[in-house]
């Protein structure tokens, strides 16, 4: 019998190529896991057909000593990237039944170290959400509380890691939608800088914040996959190669002490300030620091955000593919599909993004706020001349409840607090478990955030996993 539960990466690959278990009786080992757990939790929507094939591929590449690292290892994908002939939907009735034409870049890479695809994971509507409770297959619960959410939207990736469902899964992250999942869940997510990982094959939400990236166990694996899928993408002009950096390090730790006096859960700021002392332990050095627009950030990550949603959800009208609903006329046709397609979330902020881009109004809204997120970048660069990181909670409370914040958008919004600024200034971060708080007899997972200069994903995993060590000993 595999211990699943103990396995990463490392221990995964050297049990296959030593023999102690095939790629079959792994996989069979996750599968039985997802068929009792799976029913309840709902982290998937879809198990693929062809994992038979899979493992056969992969058990070949180990018997004739061409493994990778990543070889045999069971991994699940959002339901926003792509992968050819398979159904890809961003959980979004205008796409149920709708079936990918070509491969995503990640999909592409990760293909030739052959990992197993187990299946593709529930999402907020076109990662519309915090919450995996916005998707049309229904909501996504909890594994450590199945009365409590699993974070969003890529609340179905960290779902199908934490209930052993996977050993590793690809998200999507807009402003949370990795890390706020990974927190809510005890699991490590990483954003990368934008443009380290290409976003060719990714359902586009707010193209300038969107990054792929890992759901893991540990930080290690978080490396491994982030190696495996960064780089250049002739077909994702976004994407770059990273600037010559320094590698002068500082050993220093920014806190912004200031935003953490309020709309912070005790708990939570208690376990922050007991990760504090572990990093001082470590051998950090903890300075308070100030960032002056920082009490801008959910506000103006609420105005791009949905003027790029508008403009992206614009492709969906009922022509091309996906949806179609008759409606006597042409204009009509557009206006039923997309009214009986989309959700409530993903109309509300359409109509949001619409609004901020009207004549009269872009250059008050949209406008504007491109010129705060200028000045917030500037911001973010001149503390990093001072620190090597910026530390915060990666969210403001434990997982809530199913339906707690549904009927009130403004307090599901205030999730993002602490994650949004990190896709808003581009800079790579990381959510690492923290610690557990209890609610109502449960042990809830908690997080916290780390954020490093561009292009400095070699700082997160340095100090994360010098971070797993404190917590471990």
């Amino acid at each position: 019998m595999i211990n699943i539960a103990t396995l990463d990466i490392a221990k995964t690959h050297e049990g296959l190529v030593s023999k102690k278990f095939s790629v079959k009786e792994l996989i069979d080992s996750y599968l039985k896991n997802i068929k009792e757990r799976n029913p309840r939790i709902n982290a998937y929507i879809e198990i693929y057909n062809d994992i038979d094939e899979q493992i056969a591929d992969a058990q070949k590449k180990i018997d004739e000593g061409k493994a990778t690292v990543l070889t045999g290892i069971p991994i699940a994908i959002k339901d926003n990237i792509l992968i050819k002939g398979k159904k890809v939907s961003a959980s979004s009735k205008v796409l149920e039944g709708y079936v990918a034409p070509y491969d995503a870049t990640v999909i592409e890479k990760l293909r030739k170290e052959s990992p197993i695809f187990i299946g593709r994971t529930n999402m907020d509507e076109f990662a519309m959400g915090s919450s995996t409770e916005t998707s049309v297959y229904g909501i996504t619960r909890n594994p450590h509380d199945e009365g409590r959410v699993p974070g969003g939207s890529s609340g179905g990736s960290a779902a199908a890691v934490s209930m052993n469902g996977a050993l590793i899964a690809l998200g999507s992250d807009t402003g949370g939608s990795i890390r706020q999942p990974a927190s809510f869940n005890g699991l490590v997510g990483l954003k990368p800088t934008y443009g380290r990982i290409s976003r060719y094959g990714l359902m586009a939400m707010a193209s300038s914040l969107d990054q792929i990236g890992p759901i893991t166990k540990t930080v290690n694996d978080a490396e491994i996959l982030f190696n495996a899928l960064a780089g250049t993408d002739l077909l994702d002009s976004t994407t770059v190669l990273p600037k010559v950096i320094s590698t002068d390090k500082k050993n220093t730790i920014g806190v912004p002490f200031s935003i953490l006096e309020k709309g912070v859960d005790v708990d939570v700021l208690k376990n922050f300030k007991e990760s504090v002392t572990l990093l001082e332990k470590a051998g950090y050095t903890i300075v308070d620091i100030t960032l002056p627009n920082i009490d801008y950030a959910l506000s103006l990550y609420y105005v791009i955000q949905p003027a790029e949603v508008s403009s992206n959800m614009a492709r969906f009208d009922g022509v091309k593919y996906g949806l179609h609903v008759d409606g006597g006329s042409v204009i009509e046709d557009y206006f039923v599909t997309r009214r009986a397609g989309f959700g409530k979330e993903v109309r509300r902020r359409i109509m949001l993004g619409t609004y901020v881009l009207s004549s009269g109004y872009y250059d008050a809204y949209y406008g504007k706020a491109q010129k705060v997120r200028e000045i917030m970048t500037k911001d973010f660069a001149t503390i990093f001349e001072k620190v090597d990181v910026i530390l915060t909670p990666t969210t403001p409370s434990p997982a809530f409840k199913i339906g707690e914040k549904t009927g009130d958008p403004l307090a599901m919004y205030l999730e993002d607090i602490f994650t949004v600024s990190a896709n808003i200034v581009r800079v790579p971060a990381i959510s690492l478990p923290s610690g557990f708080v209890e609610r109502e007899g449960k042990q809830l997972p908690l997080g916290i955030q780390f954020m490093a200069p561009h292009f400095r994903e070699d700082i997160l995993f340095d100090i994360g996993k010098k971070f797993e060590y404190q917590k471990n000993k």
